[in-house]
């Protein structure tokens, strides 16, 4: 079972930028592909970006690109989300993810270990 614990949500003006951590623990499944998830208050969970167990193929919703990048580092299992030019509709409690083996998706069904989430607040 992978145990997935995210740090680095906080309270942050537009423009500005943070940087989420994801770290797995457990019986952990360092090749499989990561993602990280949002919802905000009264929307469905969405998804934000995804990577691949190598770090070579990355997936990312058309509202974050050119501005968050997904990263990882297989020798510390953990999973990274650098969000710059942050505006308040990113504001949401962001979930990150462990997908099934093979290339990474969109689809939330596609993961199957899912951490509590750390809160992630831009006014403006």
């Amino acid at each position: 079972q992978v145990q997935l614990v995210e740090s680095g949500g906080g309270l942050v003006q537009a423009g500005g930028s943070l940087r989420l951590s994801c770290a797995a623990s457990g019986r952990t499944f360092i090749y499989r592909p990561k993602g990280w998830f949002r919802q905000a208050p009264g929307k469905e969970r969405e998804f934000v970006a995804a990577i691949s167990w190598s770090g070579d193929n990355t997936l990312y919703t058309d509202s974050v690109k050119g501005r968050f990048t997904i990263s990882r580092d297989n020798a510390q299992n953990t999973i990274y989300l650098q969000m710059n030019s942050l505006k308040p509709e990113d504001t949401a409690v962001y979930y990150c993810a462990a997908g099934v083996p093979g290339a990474p998706t969109a689809d939330p069904r596609d993961f199957s270990s899912w951490g509590q989430g750390t809160q992630v607040a831009v006014s403006s």
